[in-house]
């Protein structure tokens, strides 16, 4: 690492990342020192699907998404991964290749470990390991949600969706329509119409800083409607 203060950041984002924080504190420490950092900037990729799983990463700074294809070709955003998000670990576990691409959505810093390193880690601590697991399989039923969401949902539903999920417990989604639209695969267009239908029923509002939820339950119903078509 560059220096002490990095090295003591490093080791802080790991202690934060669920997984990594059922490692004990010297094993966090010699990961922090043994990893490489990495920056990828926006719209670039951290790996593609297909890539040697060689490696697993902590996000430190930044954001990036988990996105596959379908057989038709349509991409399908899976996840966005915030920091202090473990980026990797399936393809490190099994030596096989990324079962998906990594894209930066902003500037992002990581932490590389190498395969051999991160597994010398888990296997001296179990329970590391058997957390691990648990959420590379929260992680598998998401994405088979987020296929399935692609295939069934329609504009409206997918929109809603998307700026709950952003939202999260705020009111608040800050991403740009040309964003937003583009995460949902529609055009820019249907989205901006799509919103404006939903402002004069009192849902949302909009204005500078971005869409402010309004009837979070109407656009849960929404959702909930257009997965039972």
């Amino acid at each position: 690492m560059a220096d002490k203060q990095e090295l003591l950041n490093v080791e802080v984002a790991l202690a934060k990342a669920e997984l990594m924080a059922a490692l004990s504190d010297a094993t966090r420490a010699r990961l922090a020192k043994q990893g490489t950092p990495c920056t990828v900037e926006p719209g670039k990729l951290l790996f593609a699907k297909g890539d040697k799983g060689d490696a697993l990463y902590v996000l430190l700074e930044g954001e990036v998404e988990v996105r596959s294809s379908t057989e038709a070709g349509k991409d399908v955003r899976m996840a966005s991964l915030k920091p202090p998000a473990l980026i990797g670990e399936m393809a490190v576990l099994d030596g096989g290749v990324r079962s998906a691409d990594i894209a930066a959505i902003r500037k992002s810093r990581f932490l590389r470990i190498h395969r051999d390193q991160a597994l010398a880690a888990l296997e001296s601590e179990p329970k590391a390991l058997l957390k691990l697991l648990a959420e590379m399989s929260r992680r598998l039923r998401s994405a088979d949600a987020a296929i399935e969401d692609a295939h069934t949902l329609d504009l409206g539903g997918r929109l809603a969706l998307r700026i709950l999920e952003e939202a999260g417990d705020s009111t608040s989604v800050t991403l740009t329509q040309t964003e937003i639209a583009r995460r949902i695969g529609a055009s820019r267009e249907k989205v901006n119409r799509k919103l404006h239908e939903w402002v004069d029923e009192g849902w949302i509002s909009m204005g500078r800083s971005g869409i402010k939820i309004l009837a979070r339950d109407q656009l849960k119903a929404l959702i909930k409607e257009a997965r039972a078509h």
